[in-house]
């Protein structure tokens, strides 16, 4: 159990890094396209992991294979999926739209494991659900409701929406289909389906675009969202599926919007505000509430 409350703990170092992932996607949308950044990203994860993992990767080669399924559908979902999905969404809608339609993962996430893994709903779960969405709503409405009437839906927003059904299955996926293999080895698995699968696309943007400007700017976002956001996040996060659940595990992402506004106030000089702390105070309540055990009856 003491495994458990740990994970219950580091379940907050990916939203964390994901959240510096999207301050880093915005501040090069000019320089960028979604595809090329989603394309070195995962070069690069893939570059910086093979010389550490190839030998277990071969080592379990049988296991990989024989469950090729659940591998290709889990690279698919994650790495060629969902953060391009991300990206190309972040350049046609606003921060607080693109995290409105983020913040329904915890909540497709428990609908998904409850259809297909027939894992309950339990009352605390759904209050946790609200909870933190109430939290999350604090923060990008800057403690005003009045600004939910002023959204505008745009194109991204539906991308938005696909990129985070795309993780919610991919979460319950890790759930459904456990694989008998090292953490950092099926990542490099997944790496390696989902560049497989980016590539043709990005091919194509070569032949139409052109090779992307060199700059310390733009190796320094592949660079951050390579080591930090893609193989620190995802194994976290893979090994805290499996230890707490695809569902306890999605309310972590309603930490995405606080910790994105968090680090807005070093990096870009906003100021703090009440509703950060309204916010994350229920965020994080929402969080014990559904993570509790005699609120859930155990």
């Amino acid at each position: 159990m003491t495994g458990k409350r740990a994970w219950l703990f580091l379940l907050a170092v990916p939203p964390l890094l994901w959240a510096g992932n999207a301050l880093v996607g915005r501040s090069v949308i000019s320089l960028l396209s979604p595809i090329e950044l989603a394309f070195w990203r995962w070069l690069l994860a893939l570059a910086l992991l093979l010389p550490f993992t190839l030998r277990s990767l071969l080592e379990h080669r049988p296991v990989l294979v024989g469950r090729w399924r659940a591998v290709i559908g889990l690279g698919l979902t994650s790495v060629a999926a969902y953060n391009t999905l991300l990206y190309m969404a972040v350049h046609t809608t606003t921060a607080i739209n693109a995290t409105l339609m983020g913040s329904s993962m915890p909540l497709m996430i428990l609908v998904l494991g409850r259809l297909w893994l027939g894992e309950p709903i339990r009352p605390a779960q759904a209050w946790g659900i609200l909870v933190s969405a109430c939290g999350m709503l604090a923060v990008v409405t800057r403690g005003e409701a009045a600004r939910l009437l002023d959204l505008q839906l745009t194109p991204g927003d539906g991308l938005m929406l696909a990129a985070t059904l795309s993780w919610a299955v991919y979460s319950v996926m890790l759930r459904r289909y456990p694989l008998p293999v090292p953490g950092f080895t099926l990542l490099t698995a997944l790496i390696m389906v989902g560049v497989v699968a980016l590539a043709p696309l990005y091919a194509a943007h070569v032949v139409a675009h052109g090779l992307p400007a060199a700059g310390l700017p733009v190796w320094g976002a592949i660079g951050y969202t390579a080591l930090f956001a893609s193989l620190v996040a995802y194994y976290l996060w893979n090994r805290g599926v499996a230890a707490v659940g695809a569902a306890v595990a999605g309310q972590y992402s309603y930490l995405i919007p606080l910790f994105t506004a968090l680090l807005a106030i070093p990096l870009l000089g906003e100021e703090f505000h009440f509703y950060h702390a309204l916010g994350g105070g229920l965020i994080f309540a929402g969080i014990g509430l559904a993570t509790d055990r005699k609120a859930q009856g155990r």
